[in-house]
């Protein structure tokens, strides 16, 4: 199966992170306000952690299990976040990632990356499902997730400790054929 590497939508560009992003990565990672409420990111945020980063976005791509894809502006191909598919063959589905610099806040940016990484997942790796999930406290990623065409599918609670304090998570889904 031949898999794309770029894709465009009207504002942006998602393709391969690169090693020119470091820089970037650090800075806009680093943000606490970015990290706070996101698994994946630690804060602080080092140049080793976007090395880790790109290192698992390249092995993930040849192994098929991860799509991580910058985002970028569209015109400029300034980078502004990431975002990623982490695929489960044997299920046909994925998990839906992502994160944005605190400065690309609230503009749709990540709504339109995601509606376009979940089109990938099941028109180019032939995906079932598609789901993500968001600490409650974070409703905007919610409001992303709702956007793109997800449904909500429920609420673990307490489910995360993260800053001290334990979280609910909310669970969103989207089937091929809701698309």
């Amino acid at each position: 199966m031949s898999v794309s590497h770029q894709l465009r939508t009207p504002r942006l560009l998602l393709a391969p992170l690169r090693v020119e992003d470091i820089p970037k990565i650090v800075k806009y990672a680093g943000n606490e306000n970015v990290s706070r409420y996101t698994l994946n990111i630690p804060h602080p945020y080092q140049e080793k952690d976007a090395i880790y980063w790109l290192n698992l976005a390249h092995q993930g791509r040849e192994s098929g299990e991860k799509y991580i894809f910058s985002i970028r502006d569209g015109e400029t191909e300034a980078f502004m976040g990431g975002i990623g598919l982490h695929v489960n063959k044997a299920f046909s589905h994925a998990e839906l990632g992502y994160w944005i610099a605190e400065p690309f806040w609230n503009k749709g940016f990540v709504s339109e990356a995601a509606a376009a990484i979940i089109r990938f997942g099941f028109e180019e790796l032939d995906l079932r499902r598609v789901a993500a999930h968001y600490v409650a406290v974070n409703g905007a990623s919610g409001k992303v997730m709702a956007n793109a065409g997800m449904q909500k599918e429920g609420v673990l609670r307490q489910h995360m400790f993260r800053n001290g304090a334990y979280h609910d998570v909310v669970y969103y889904g989207i089937l091929r054929e809701e698309l």
